[in-house]
């Protein structure tokens, strides 16, 4: 199953390794230097620039992209949780 992570993008949900709340999650030096590396590694992709991100994507196929998104997590949960119906 596919799902919308915003501006027209779609990911294979099986390759999906987290969602994650870009408040909370960028509250942890550790994660801000994660995504400091995977910035400096090209491999981040910003759905909607100009706008504020919500959340991040972690996804494993076919290389490690990391999605930074306008949606908040809990859309993206309740997206991904009507996908499996």
């Amino acid at each position: 199953m596919y799902l919308h992570i915003g501006q027209d993008h779609l990911v294979d949900s099986r390759n999906i390794i987290g969602i994650f709340d870009m408040d909370t999650a960028t509250a942890q030096k550790n994660t801000r230097d994660f995504l400091k590396r995977v910035e400096q590694e090209g491999a981040v992709v910003t759905l909607q620039p100009g706008m504020i991100p919500k959340s991040f994507v972690l996804v494993d196929f076919p290389d490690n992209i990391l999605y930074i998104s306008p949606l908040a997590p809990a859309t993206l949960k309740a997206r991904s949780e009507q996908t499996l119906r």
